[in-house]
């Protein structure tokens, strides 16, 4: 704590403030985690209670469903807009675009982020997002996250190789942040590093300096203790508003950003069942919601309306009256009334637009809503009756309910039709070269921090300088913001991109320009 505490007063953005007059919200969002892992959805494998007692004197979202996969969940997420209008690759957010981070700073809020940030943007992507201060993993490198963490504090990359816990290491962090920020309204982000895999010891397993990981997904490892640390540290969370008497100022939201990983057993509802982690299946995007306020939200209420990762920061920001830009058009739909037990203007479907590597084309593309799930390519199914999508209905057989459901559905479909935007194709990416790309980078893994790479020629470290949203490409409009005289600039950038595609590789960056002596 002594460390953190450290990092976060050398943040140039340390705030102060008069007594709170805002609400504040803390976001919480766990990783690679199913609906099926909550007790009080009526899961059988994990041991929930911290989360089981929020849902129980607050508001139980029982149909909230993310992207398949973290990255577009989270883009989704923080902009309030669906992967088709913004989502670029996999592992990035386009730095153009404006999150509930800035929403809430341009608010006057007191804004942090700890936890797995995996957006790139380099060391000062928190900082354009919209965050004062951030802890963060897989900032601009990818060590391990657990034992022994490699993590970015506030623009300072820290090893920690004392058998310290990554999850540990952040969750003090936000206790630290709110318990500096108790006198003004603050916003913190939670991605929560647990409980991907791999399924590690936590603190808590009698193995935790001894047991070895439990390599990918299909078998469950130490994966019940993490569903149980990630549960603990909500709870200190929560211990510690209570402590600051802030409890009821506070609205806590959580939610997972996608499926259990592929193939992790559990036991829901009587039945085996395995996660789903990057499927379209409902195993892969249906998962756990919570909302509690006390004395703001209904207590012990189930919502059953179909709620997305997109409609969370019109819900977060109505809430906490953090006003939006009046031409800002977002896919996302505040459900703040039915948080508080009204009916509010739910949504009678979700419309989901898939592809991890960006570019023209869904790898999935369907509309759903609690029980019927059509896909753009006419397949339409019962995801009560047969959740793994065996059989597709027939036309011939669907009852009166299920055509009119049907219509409905692809009428969803049909109003999102048309071409992504071309600047986000531009920036698309194999998933698969994104995989190999991670595999083939130099430097330890698991665990070990990778020394900062250094350019053996200075021409390398301006294409970077220029290269603001580090894509591995120069824009038009990165290359004149570093220039004065913009039709110098202009005149420079057409001369140098070679290929005429509206940006410049790093090839064409040092073919263009004079070695250096």
């Amino acid at each position: 704590m002594h460390l953190l505490r450290l990092l976060a007063l050398s943040c140039v953005c340390a705030l102060a403030g008069a007594a709170p007059t805002k609400t504040n919200v803390v976001f919480i969002l766990i990783d690679d985690f199913g609906y099926e892992c909550v007790t009080a959805n009526g899961g059988e494998s994990y041991r929930t209670p911290v989360m089981d007692r929020l849902a129980a004197t607050g508001v139980r979202l029982d149909q909230v469903h993310a992207q398949p996969l973290c990255t577009p969940t989270r883009v989704a997420l923080m902009t309030g807009l669906n992967n088709k209008r913004n989502y670029t690759r996999f592992g990035h957010l386009d730095p153009k675009q404006q999150t509930f981070g800035n929403y809430f700073k341009a608010a006057g809020y007191a804004t942090c982020v700890v936890g797995k940030w995996q957006l790139s943007n380099d060391l000062p992507g928190p900082a354009l997002f919209g965050f004062h201060e951030n802890c963060l993993w897989q900032l601009n490198r990818r060590p391990g996250r657990y034992r022994n963490p490699g993590l970015e504090i506030n623009g300072k990359q820290v090893d920690f190789k004392q058998n310290e816990y990554g999850p540990d290491i952040v969750n003090d962090y936000a206790l630290d942040f709110i318990t500096r920020q108790k006198d003004q309204p603050f916003f913190l982000y939670y991605p929560m590093m647990l409980t991907h895999s791999p399924y590690d010891a936590t603190p808590d397993s009698p193995d935790y300096l001894t047991g070895k990981s439990e390599e990918g997904t299909k078998k469950i490892g130490h994966f019940p203790d993490m569903v149980a640390y990630a549960d603990k540290l909500i709870g200190k969370l929560v211990a510690k508003l209570e402590e600051l008497k802030l409890r009821e100022n506070t609205l806590i939201v959580i939610m997972g950003d996608n499926g259990t990983g592929a193939g992790t057993p559990s036991r829901f509802r009587g039945r085996d069942v395995t996660g789903g982690k990057g499927s379209s299946l409902v195993w892969g995007t249906h998962v756990p919601g919570i909302a509690n306020w006390p004395g703001q939200v209904a207590s012990g209420k189930v919502c059953g309306d179909m709620i997305e990762a997109a409609d969370m920061l019109p819900t977060i920001c109505e809430a906490a009256q953090v006003p939006l830009p009046a031409d800002l058009k977002l896919d996302g739909r505040s459900f703040l009334p039915q948080l508080r037990g009204e009916k509010g203007n739910p949504k009678d479907a979700l419309y989901v637009w898939y592809n991890p590597s960006g570019g023209p084309n869904a790898q999935y593309e369907f509309a759903h809503e609690a029980r019927y799930k059509l896909y753009a390519d006419g397949r339409f199914f019962d995801t009560v009756a047969d959740d793994r999508e065996k059989s597709p209905l027939k036309d011939a057989d669907l009852s009166a309910e299920a055509k009119a459901i049907r219509t409905k559905l692809q009428a969803v479909l049909a109003a999102h039709q048309g071409p992504r935007d071309e600047y986000f194709l531009k920036q698309a990416e194999s998933f698969k070269d994104y995989r190999e790309k991670l595999d083939s980078a130099p430097g330890p893994k698991k665990g070990k921090a990778a020394a900062p790479k250094t350019e053996a020629d200075p021409r390398g470290a301006r294409f970077k300088e220029r290269d603001a949203d580090h894509d591995g490409k120069i824009t038009y409009e990165e290359f004149q913001a570093s220039m004065a005289d913009k039709k110098v600039a202009k005149e420079r950038f057409e001369a140098r991109d070679l290929d005429k595609d509206g940006s410049l590789s790093l090839k064409e960056f040092l073919a263009t320009l004079p070695a250096s002596k």
